[in-house]
């Protein structure tokens, strides 16, 4: 069975080109969490902890009310199809967040206001991708 990945290495995946954030914003808390809350509150808590792979599981591990014993199987299945990756994400695309994925695949958020986020951009050594628009 072939497995896809959503991971990027060594790459910063910058804000759509139609955002309409001017900063890195928090996702607002709704009753039932939103993929992008429950993404953000993942890579913010925890910078170049977890891969792409890692945290779109975990989300639709969490959406789906698994068990860690069906984890292993589940993740099979899941990867056994294309899935989107973080360049369809709320976060770069409406939240303003660009997201640094290191050597290892491991991801960290960074406001599109920040130094750091500017940093990345002019950085030669790191591939740049631009998340989706939200308009065609």
């Amino acid at each position: 069975m072939k497995v896809h990945t959503t991971n990027y290495f060594n790459t910063f995946i910058e804000v759509s080109a139609d955002t309409k954030a001017s900063c890195g914003t928090k996702p607002p808390i709704k009753d039932k969490p939103t993929v992008a809350e429950m993404q953000y509150n993942l890579i913010a808590k925890n910078p170049y902890t977890y891969t792409s792979d890692d945290v779109f599981f975990q989300v639709f591990a969490d959406k789906n009310d698994l068990i860690k014993e069906e984890y292993k199987q589940a993740r099979e299945q899941f990867f056994a199809k294309g899935q989107p990756c973080f360049r369809t994400s709320p976060l770069p695309k409406t939240y303003g967040f660009g997201i640094h994925c290191d050597k290892d695949g491991k991801v960290a958020l960074y406001g599109m206001e920040t130094d750091e986020y500017q940093k990345f951009l002019d950085d030669p050594k790191i591939q740049k991708v631009k998340a989706m628009k939200s308009n065609k």
